[in-house]
């Protein structure tokens, strides 16, 4: 999901809004991102992809899947014997997640889950690898988000958490902002989308740069954690290890 907005409600009723920014731009939400990112997010996901260990047989977890970009990668990872559960709390998304699928051949093994990733419905130590693209910065609680993951990885897991951010170069930061204000707002109003992509830059300015990430990770239990910045810093991966016996 690289330019999905993301407000960082801190309510319920922002919450419920949030939710339905991402219901509304569904239709045109991976014409956008190949738009925007000039066709970039491909090379961006395929790298969480394989930073997430993910391997045939596994069964994988992608986090705030949105139309499923990073679901079908890992299912591929996956093979026919593994499977892939794609979570997210957009409905209009998760259909087109669906569609997408079912051009797939072969079919990929793929369950569609709507749901919160603040409280996640699947048992503890279920997941052999798992992945976010774009989706930490949408959460209301990222220590909760973190906490939940942990939970349900299988020790021995890893999970690589893709997402955009501030870089710390002050010439790097201006042009970023440029970037958003000259294009990335434009190309969204030009769709009737000017309100919620506007959002992004406020949430860039509230989301935790590579070194905070690792504190909050390390928090909740994750005992290896390492941020990988990537695009000139603009953009990072944090990449988490469970560790523990492999029962």
């Amino acid at each position: 999901m690289p330019y999905a907005p993301c407000p960082m409600p801190n309510t319920q009723s922002m919450t419920n809004e949030i939710q339905s920014i991402f219901n509304r731009i569904a239709p045109v939400y991976d014409q956008l991102n190949d738009w925007l990112s000039l066709g970039q997010h491909r090379i961006w996901k395929e790298m969480a992809v394989k930073w997430s260990a993910a391997k045939s047989g596994d069964t994988a977890l992608d986090l705030c899947c949105g139309s499923g970009d990073l679901a079908l990668r890992l299912a591929r990872r996956t093979g026919a014997t593994g499977k892939v559960y794609g979570v997210d709390f957009s409905p209009n998304l998760l259909e087109k997640a669906k569609e997408r699928s079912h051009w797939q051949y072969p079919q990929p093994a793929i369950a569609w889950i709507e749901a919160d990733v603040l409280n996640l419905p699947f048992d503890d130590n279920q997941f052999d690898a798992a992945t976010m693209g774009y989706g930490l910065r949408n959460v209301k609680d990222i220590p909760r988000s973190l906490q939940e993951l942990y939970r349900v990885l299988k020790p021995g897991a890893k999970a690589a958490i893709l997402d955009f951010h501030r870089p710390s170069n002050p010439q790097l930061r201006a042009f970023q902002q440029l970037y958003l204000d000259s294009f990335v707002v434009p190309v969204a109003s030009y769709l009737g989308l000017k309100e919620e992509y506007a959002y992004i830059s406020p949430s860039l300015d509230r989301f935790p740069i590579g070194r905070e990430q690792i504190k909050l990770a390390r928090q909740v239990g994750f005992a290896v954690a390492t941020h990988y910045t990537i695009v000139n810093g603009m953009m990072g991966v944090l990449v988490l290890s469970k560790l523990g016996v492999i029962s």
